[in-house]
């Protein structure tokens, strides 16, 4: 990713995400939306300073260590540049005069940059001292409330990372600096994978290996757990009343009474799932992007200026219209317009960046019949066609990805 324009390093543990991650960024931030918006998640915007008197009020002030980055302003206020928001979205809710068990359970989320002192930044992306999150937090009457929720959440997280398309495992975790009573994590199987995951071969069942190491499947008996590398890519927890008890986040219940809130929080690493899911597709010298976060599904590489083929450029520009027509291919198509540069370098250039399609105007356009090469990358197939039959077979794959998906 860096070393293809996709992202440039700012400083250690902090990079510029360029047009390119951007984009890729977008389409996951669209995925996620889409889903929360079907658990009935709503989105909002928190600020990224949070006092630093309520992470003292919750205990995580010294828990959490020389992770957090402290500030101090001209007033002499201790800050805290957020790495995640339970303190700040449970104040809020405090802060709620005469909030009735009529307006609950509430559920509400962001995408936002988040803050960690990290000792040792690594990995680009996967392990940085700046990076995008996505956090849902959860309020809900009772233990039994709060439990369904934690269930629809995590079924809404299997359906993302479901139309991601990356192979993913979920396992039981330790609840950690967080706390609660229950969590799992979801995790890209990978070979730099920081993680160490204990997976069942019988039925499934995984464990992050900090939280136990059973001798046996506790699910099924199977006496096989097969240890495989993971990248941590989301995380739920089940939080019960840790945050909103010292922070007095209450409700008004059915008797008038006030109760506390039952809580949940749950967070998707937005950046870490575009380097983790490159880090899982690629080959060594081409990055592979799973489809539905690639940049550009489509690069059309026109001839070079100068050149017998260039009398046809003109149906690299027709071509692009009539896929962008597309509504399954709208705004993703690109066309490689560095025309100075030979189709053989743009084409290489293209695999590299990991485009899905790549359709050259070559030297078969210059037929009656003009033919196109197409390159799918991810099969590792290529072959000619004439236009209509090039639109019909991209048509094809992209229906064949979404039904699979």
């Amino acid at each position: 990713m860096l070393d293809l324009g996709v992202i440039r390093q700012a400083s250690v543990g902090t990079f510029h995400l360029l047009p390119l991650a951007e984009r890729s960024l977008q389409k996951l931030i669209t995925i996620v939306d889409v889903e929360m918006e079907k658990i009935g998640a709503q989105k909002l915007l928190l600020p990224l300073l949070t006092p630093g008197e309520l992470w003292k009020t919750t205990g995580r002030w010294m828990d959490a260590g020389e992770e957090l980055f402290i500030l101090t302003d001209r007033h002499h206020k201790e800050f805290v540049l957020s790495p995640t928001h339970e303190e700040a979205v449970t104040e809020l809710m405090a802060s709620i005069p005469e909030l009735s068990y009529r307006q609950l359970p509430l559920r509400l989320y962001q995408v936002t940059s988040k803050f960690r002192d990290e000792k040792r930044p690594r990995f680009g992306l996967l392990r940085g001292k700046e990076f995008v999150m996505k956090d849902l937090y959860t309020f809900d009457v009772s233990v039994e409330a709060a439990t369904e929720t934690y269930e629809a959440v995590n079924n809404a997280y299997t359906n993302i990372f479901r139309r991601i398309g990356v192979k993913y495992l979920k396992v039981l975790a330790p609840t950690g600096v967080m706390g609660g009573s229950i969590s799992h994590e979801y995790h890209f199987p990978a070979s730099v994978g920081e993680a160490e995951l204990l997976i069942c071969d019988s039925c499934g069942y995984g464990t992050n290996v900090e939280n136990c190491r059973p001798s046996q499947c506790p699910e099924c008996g199977h006496k096989h757990l097969k240890c495989t590398p993971g990248i941590e890519v989301g995380h739920t927890f089940l939080l019960g009343t840790k945050y909103s008890q010292p922070l007095k986040a209450t409700f008004k219940t059915t008797a008038g009474k006030p109760d506390l809130l039952q809580m949940g929080s749950y967070g998707l690493g937005m950046t870490r799932i575009l380097a983790a899911g490159v880090e899982a597709l690629c080959l060594p010298d081409e990055i592979r992007w799973p489809i539905a976060l690639s940049p550009f599904i489509i690069c059309i590489i026109p001839p070079k200026e100068g050149s017998k083929e260039s009398e046809v450029a003109h149906l690299a520009e027709e071509l692009y219209h009539k896929l962008n027509s597309i509504d399954v291919f709208r705004n993703n198509v690109i066309i490689d317009d560095r025309c100075h540069m030979t189709i053989g370098k743009r084409l290489f250039e293209s695999r590299r960046v990991g485009y899905p399609f790549i359709v050259v105007i070559g030297r078969k356009a210059l037929q009656l019949v003009p033919e196109f090469e197409v390159h799918d990358i991810l099969m590792a197939k290529e072959t000619t066609q004439n236009e209509f039959a090039v639109i019909e077979y991209l048509k094809q794959c992209i229906s064949e990805y979404i039904v699979m998906n």
